[in-house]
């Protein structure tokens, strides 16, 4: 009796050490599941973020015209402009393509371009120099921002509010793109000076002599939609070599 009794105590001793092995391991798995579900919605939650926080940054400006989106038009340079060339001068998409300007308002450029739908684009996804140069030559204002607006959320945001200003595919007038302006792009933009607006004009609507044509720049030290309104309006969409292909 002694024996079986001593056998009864040492089962019942492996099953409690079984029983509370089996329940850390199901707290222990538990855990598991836990901080994977935690991690799902940190993710998930991440993902959202961003696009409803545009979206909700984006309101304050609903009601704001172009130029009453950012900075005055005072922290902007009086215009320049050079003589352009590059006007059907097109080559293989990938030719790796230089410009002594930055940013460029002409010259020989790749034979494709971007399309009208985006209008605002960052480090990761931005068109090549070669295709944005094409856009110029169709009629494009592109305003090239530096890594000092890039690292600006504030910034970023009236970027946002001044691209929402000028989406659509329909009204020509709306050719636009901003775009980032990379050290490996070329130089540096003037001391001070963040922002660029470039243009490939033909020296005026209807313009039909090829030696007349400019490239046209505008740098500014900050963000202006009253500045870049009043340079679309100087150079509108129809004062460039080929106005109508979008």
């Amino acid at each position: 009796m002694a024996k079986k009794a001593a056998k009864t105590d040492r089962q019942a001793v492996i099953d409690s050490i079984r029983s509370q092995q089996s329940k850390r391991e199901n707290r222990r798995g538990m855990a598991i599941v836990g901080v994977c579900v935690t991690v799902a919605i940190v993710i998930i939650g991440a993902a959202a973020f961003k696009p409803v926080k545009d979206w909700y940054d984006l309101r304050s400006y609903a009601s704001d015209s172009l130029s009453d989106i950012g900075a005055k038009a005072s922290v902007c340079q009086k215009v320049t402009t050079k003589p352009a060339e590059g006007n059907q001068d097109h080559v293989e998409v990938g030719t790796p393509m230089t410009y002594p300007d930055s940013p460029p308002a002409f010259g020989q450029h790749w034979n494709m371009w971007d399309t009208m739908d985006r209008k605002l684009y960052t480090v990761s996804d931005r068109p090549e120099l070669g295709e944005l140069v094409h856009n110029l030559e169709h009629g494009y204002t592109i305003l090239w921002y530096d890594k000092t607006i890039q690292d600006d959320s504030s910034k970023m945001d009236v970027l946002r509010g001044i691209a929402s200003k000028l989406q659509g595919t329909t009204n020509l007038r709306d050719k636009f793109k901003a775009v980032p302006w990379e050290s490996k792009d070329g130089k540096a933009f003037p001391k001070g000076q963040h922002v660029a607006f470039t243009h490939w004009s033909v020296g005026g609507v209807g313009e039909t002599d090829s030696s007349k044509q400019v490239g046209v720049w505008q740098y500014c030290s900050d963000l202006s939609g009253a500045a870049l309104d009043t340079f679309m309006t100087d150079y509108p969409y129809m004062d460039s070599p080929e106005p109508t292909v979008v």
